[in-house]
């Protein structure tokens, strides 16, 4: 296994991650931006205010986004397990 081997497979990784906790992140952030406004518009300064619909729009995020992250995390271990004939000495 070549350095340059090892620095590709931990490119690909970075690359999966990033692109698997995008949809989360993302939803979580306008969701956390919204209900931020709602609370500074209302002086409503409650902790689960902001907590349970960040929780629902991760559900909702999750459900509707899962299969493609599987999908993309399965690949990428497909990927990965085809390279281990070509990985020796």
């Amino acid at each position: 296994m070549t350095p340059d081997m090892v620095i590709e497979i931990g490119r690909q990784a970075l690359i999966v991650t990033a692109l698997i906790s995008a949809p989360l992140l993302i939803s979580a952030l306008i969701a956390g931006l919204l209900i931020g406004l709602f609370q500074a518009a209302t002086q409503i300064q409650d902790m689960t205010l902001s907590f349970i619909p960040k929780l629902i729009v991760l559900i909702i995020a999750l459900g509707l986004t899962g299969h493609w992250m599987l999908r993309l995390l399965i690949d990428y271990t497909r990927n990965l397990f085809g390279m281990i004939p070509g990985m020796g000495s």
